[in-house]
């Protein structure tokens, strides 16, 4: 083998599959050892984690080509004490349509034993039962399919392979009219509901009685197709907004959808029910790939932000027609009548961005696509998955941060012609910290909070989905308190103003996702206190040393690829730690996959924050990279719990692609 195919250069035994309960087997308990003779792929997922839910989706054509020698074993290891319910991941695996076995790890043990560090994880596992991949992070599609094609034909002239069925047994579903609903949207001139029937891959209108179909917008057919109710298609729709009617009448098309697994906006014509792709070319789109295919991550360290032609945005132009644009996992959409564009919260690139309707013009409004939680400039600032948004009465954003379990607004201020934006937290403190806590908003904490809602007072409704709740933020006192519990993954909130609410108090209207429907309940005058502590997610914690600390992040570009150092070394580490305190030394932005850190004992235990950047082009090693090469970045967040002790370990290691 070449020193760039994804092949490792040890041969070690995978270890034993434990866990609590595996689902998709009808009942069986596997063990590694039934999968001899297969190619096996483990996934470590966590279905919080948008990431993975990429993984999910780059793994489906890999097994559809070789249904009968590979099994993919999804390693199910929590983040969020939520994901720790089994009754939780059966719904997420019948959620996300996930065609394999899925192991459930609530301890960590497997993910223990194969020393995963980050959500993703892939292992790869030949007929034979010896490791010879583990990969971090998304974007393998193509080195996994080379390597499986390569341990075919391996193992077929080694007499190792036996082709057949897998074990995955398909579980009964749980759907009704909905599927898993996602963002619900008022029509405030019918009285009616447009919903995001994630699951079912189409919109629905629903009567005033939340029940009533009234009539659906796309086949229901998982894909993209433009074209009228019936022929349209869409995959896993989630959030909606409604443009003003001038504008709508103007453009041709009334609601935007983020079309999440798409990567695309699409526009609907209500009087038609014609769907319309605005904007994304369903390529997903990788942190600022566009510009590592011109000049490698040495141009990445310019300062994001910079000033773009329009004479109102600080933001960073992306292009001006918007369907030539890559996308990532928009999740929710709102218009924004500050800006007079659409808000687009883009969770797999951590960021929002933002949609001309008329111009077709789309721009990053905030995130550097750091993950983590950073306030101030809109340029600098940094986000973790966002995934809910809403406009309140004053032009304020409001974002559910659903990765650091935080509610962020963004205000908006006109200097010299031009807005300024800046991003600020009123609930959350990072990656790892959730719970279930009223009270003051700089103690309160939520749990993957998935949807957003301005009320009649001012005050800010939060669908706290992990939490089965929702939570109420009160902007003038900073006081978070629980108007509802006891749901089931509600996703989105909003305020019934409809006909239904009889002009009496207002009434929300919650989507209970997992429970595949809609409900309506009282606002509560005066709302329940809870209290029942913070938590931090639990991982193992790696003892370092409080000397120097060698920190190296191995990576090798994939089979018939180099890396594209046309411009310099296309490699990158950005580190922090939280508490700020931990490192002395050797922290921040620079290029390069090494790096000596100094930690503080006296900070006590921490997290390291560590992103690693690595970008290649197609070529072959030692050849020039062709003009017209496709390039690929490959990026990985990690999360390291560690201790500071006289006897911890002096290096640090981590796999971007774990190889030769």
């Amino acid at each position: 083998m070449t020193e760039t195919t994804v092949r490792t250069g040890y041969r070690v035994r995978g270890s034993a599959l434990t866990g609590r309960n595996w689902l998709n087997t009808g009942g069986r308990q596997l063990q590694l050892e039934d999968l001899r003779g297969k190619i096996v792929i483990l996934d470590f997922w966590t279905f919080c984690c948008i990431n993975c839910l990429h993984v999910l989706d780059e793994l489906r054509p890999l097994e559809q080509q070789y249904p009968d020698v590979l099994v993919t074993v999804g390693v199910h290891s929590p983040k969020f004490e939520h994901e720790a319910d089994p009754a939780a991941l059966a719904s997420a695996v019948e959620r996300y349509d996930i065609d394999h076995p899925v192991l459930d790890d609530p301890q960590l043990g497997t993910w223990a034993a194969y020393t995963a560090r980050a959500w993703p994880t892939l292992v790869v596992i030949d007929p034979e039962g010896y490791i010879v991949a583990h990969l971090s992070g998304e974007g393998h599609a193509a080195g996994l399919t080379s390597l499986v094609a390569e341990l075919v034909a391996e193992h077929e002239a080694k007499g190792t392979l036996h082709r057949g069925d897998g074990p995955y047994v398909p579980a009964a579903g749980t759907a009704g009219t909905l599927k898993f609903p996602g963002k619900l949207l008022a029509m405030p001139d019918s009285g009616t509901f447009l919903v995001g029937d994630t699951g079912h891959h189409r919109l629905v209108e629903l009567e005033a009685d939340l029940t009533t179909v009234r009539r659906t917008i796309g086949s229901g057919a998982r894909g993209h197709a433009d074209g009228g109710p019936s022929e349209a298609r869409f995959n896993e729709p989630q959030g909606l907004t409604l443009l003003p009617a001038a504008l709508a009448a103007e453009v041709g098309y009334d609601v935007v959808v983020a079309d999440s697994v798409n990567h695309r906006l699409r526009g609907v014509e209500l009087a038609t029910g014609e769907v319309t792709t605005l904007a994304g070319n369903g390529t997903q789109r990788l942190l600022d790939a566009g510009n590592h295919t011109r000049a490698g991550l040495q141009e990445n360290a310019r300062e994001v932000g910079a000033e773009s032609e329009s004479p109102r945005l600080t933001e960073t132009h992306l292009g001006d027609d918007a369907l030539d644009v890559s996308l990532s996992s928009p999740w929710d959409v709102v218009y924004s009548s500050v800006l007079e564009r659409v808000v687009v919260a883009m969770a797999g690139t951590h960021q929002l961005f933002s949609y001309d309707p008329r111009t077709r013009a789309i721009d990053v409004l905030a995130g550097t696509g750091l993950e983590g939680l950073l306030d101030g400039d809109a340029s600098a600032a940094w986000f973790a998955q966002p995934s809910g948004l809403v406009e309140d009465a004053d032009g304020t954003l409001w974002v559910a941060d659903s990765e650091t379990s935080a509610v962020r607004s963004l205000t908006f201020s006109e200097t010299d012609g031009r807005i300024r934006t800046q991003v600020h937290t009123v609930i959350g403190t990072g990656l790892f910290d959730f719970g279930f806590r009223d009270g003051d908003a700089e103690q309160a904490r939520l749990q993957h909070p998935l949807g957003v809602t301005a009320l009649p007072d001012g005050s800010i409704a939060i669908a706290d989905t992990y939490n089965g709740a929702v939570r109420r933020y009160d902007p003038a006192t900073r006081q978070v308190s629980t108007l509802l519990r006891g749901l089931s993954e509600p996703s989105d909130v909003l305020v019934d103003v409809g006909p239904v609410a009889g002009g009496g108090d207002p009434l929300l209207i919650v989507v209970e996702a997992n429970s595949h429907q809609l409900v309506r309940a009282p606002l509560p005058r005066e709302a329940l206190a809870v209290d029942e502590g913070a938590s931090r997610t639990q991982r193992p914690t790696t003892a370092v040393a409080d000397g120097p600390l060698a920190l190296t992040v191995r990576f090798t570009a994939p089979s018939g690829q180099k890396l594209d150092d046309r411009w310099g070394d296309p490699t990158q580490l950005a580190i922090s730690a939280s508490p700020e305190s931990l490192i002395v030394s050797g922290g921040g932005t620079s290029q390069g996959l090494t790096r000596e850190l100094v930690l503080s004992p006296e900070a006590g235990d921490g997290v390291l924050h560590i992103t690693a950047r690595a970008a290649s082009c197609d070529g072959e090693p030692g050849g020039e990279i062709p003009d017209h090469a496709a390039c690929h970045l490959y990026q990985q967040d990690w999360g390291i719990p560690v201790s500071v002790t006289e006897d911890g370990e002096s290096a640090l290691t981590l796999d971007l692609r774990g190889l030769d």
